[in-house]
C-alpha cells in the first residue's frame, strides 16, 4: 500500500542533491570516477591528476604521446563525458 508522500530510493536522494545543492559536485565526482571507463585503462593508467574546477575538466597526463592524442580529442571527450552525465557539467578541458 503506497502513500502520498512514498518516495522511492532514487526520488529521495535526487531531493536530498537538490536541497543541499550537492547536485553539481555529485555530477563532478561521478565524472571523474567513470574516466578509467570512459577512456579506457591505457589513457587513465597514464593520468595522473584529473580534476574539475569552473565547468573545465583539468587533466594532467604524464606521456607526451598520449597527451598530444587527447588534444586532438578534446571536443569528443567532451561530448563523450556529458552524455554520460545527461547534461552539461563540463564546458572545456585543459591538459597539463
Amino acid at each position: 500500500m503506497k502513500r502520498n508522500n512514498d518516495k522511492t530510493l532514487k526520488e529521495a536522494i535526487e531531493q536530498m542533491l537538490d536541497v543541499y545543492r550537492l547536485r553539481k559536485k555529485f555530477d563532478e565526482t561521478a565524472l571523474i570516477a567513470a574516466w578509467p571507463e570512459l577512456m579506457g585503462n591505457a589513457i587513465a593508467s597514464r593520468t595522473t591528476q584529473i580534476y574539475i574546477a569552473d565547468k573545465k575538466l583539468f587533466i594532467r597526463i604524464e606521456s607526451s604521446v598520449i597527451k598530444n592524442e587527447l588534444m586532438m580529442m578534446k571536443s569528443q571527450i567532451l561530448e563523450k563525458l556529458n552524455d554520460r552525465a545527461g547534461k552539461e557539467v563540463i564546458t572545456s578541458i585543459v591538459i597539463l
